[in-house]
């Protein structure tokens, strides 16, 4: 492909009628896009495919983050400097935000990027930059990648990004769980939370109102990221007044999941065992090693009424020991995790 075209973006869209007309080199390298971006060969190994049929000198990956509303650059190559403020900036230009709507890769320096154009890319030598939006095939939109040329963009190099960018998209989904929550059955909702609370939403799952506003669970998942636990299961009181089943499980959050995570999931439930609330509140006690008298005093109750509600905890569960009770509590979920 020669580096030809008119104009200094050289940005193409297709012909009238949308279409891509691709050649046998031109195909296999998308296909090694899509090996890269799914084997874990990263930004860098998919450019590299990419760059078989698009000449380019410098790119960068823009990340958008949902759970702060703000764009930053995420992995770069060939650029002598990043701009620590230049995501944010042409995040708010109305090219970017056309390009977003359209889903149009827009060239530069063109009409309202004219000036992000002469501070962050004329500087270094580039005469040419591209910006596409990356949107997944489920239509979420995750970032940004920019291009940049020491000459004119080949002419059809607008249409090539635009049909590689839904593999691209995932490099800058910062909604994806890298250790993914194994064993989760299909009607649990969730949430993922890093260790500073910030929730995140689980790719493929329903996200979960009774947990992603909830203080209480967003510091009992730090809790848990800062144990060594790899999952934890049990029962949670919602602000609904209504019971959940709740697991918790590792997960790498952010970039390529280089956050400490937890995913938290839940389904409504009645308590088992037909337990009362009381009962709940005894029976995680003792499973944590607390004596009668040290459960009477968290719980201000008398040391009497709890021996009573212990008499009926072994009842409903059929166990003869505080052993066995813990045992069974503990691998069944039955202990409260908001307590």
């Amino acid at each position: 492909m020669s580096r030809s075209g008119g104009g200094h973006s050289g940005v193409d869209r297709g012909g009238a009628d949308g279409g891509i007309t691709v050649d046998a080199r031109q195909v296999r390298a998308f296909a090694e896009v899509g090996y890269q971006v799914a084997g874990g060969g990263g930004a860098h190994g998919a450019m590299a495919a990419l760059r078989r049929v698009i000449p380019l000198d410098a790119y960068e990956f823009v990340a958008y983050d949902p759970a702060t509303g703000r764009h930053h650059s995420v992995v770069s190559d060939g650029h002598p400097r990043i701009d620590h403020d230049a995501a944010e900036e042409y995040a708010g230009l109305e090219a970017c935000r056309r390009a977003r709507a359209t889903r149009a890769p827009v060239g530069m320096p063109e009409p309202g990027t004219e000036r992000y154009f002469r501070r962050h890319l004329a500087p270094y030598g580039w005469r040419a930059g591209l910006t596409a939006p990356l949107f997944l095939d489920d239509g979420r939109y995750t970032g940004l990648l920019h291009l940049a040329t020491r000459d004119a963009f080949p002419r059809r190099t607008g249409a090539l990004v635009s049909a590689v960018s839904p593999m691209l998209a995932h490099l800058t989904d910062l909604n994806r769980c890298v250790i993914d929550p194994v064993g989760l059955p299909p009607d649990y909702r969730a949430v993922a939370f890093d260790r500073l609370g910030t929730r995140r939403e689980v790719p493929g799952r329903e996200l979960s109102a009774a947990l992603c506003d909830d203080p209480a669970m967003a510091a009992c998942a730090r809790e848990f990221i800062d144990s060594r636990e790899l999952s934890r299961h049990g029962l949670w009181l919602g602000a609904d007044g209504r019971w959940h089943e709740v697991r918790l499980l590792r997960a790498g959050v952010g970039y390529q999941g280089t956050l400490q995570g937890a995913v938290a999931a839940e389904r409504p439930c009645v308590l088992p065992y037909e337990l009362t609330g009381r009962e709940l509140d005894v029976l995680t006690r003792v499973a944590a090693g607390d004596s009668n008298p040290q459960i009477a005093a968290a719980l201000v109750l008398s040391v009497r009424t709890v021996t009573t509600h212990l008499e009926h905890i072994f009842a409903k569960l059929g166990c003869d020991s505080r052993t066995r009770l813990t045992t069974k509590a503990l691998a069944e979920g039955l202990c409260r995790l908001d307590g």
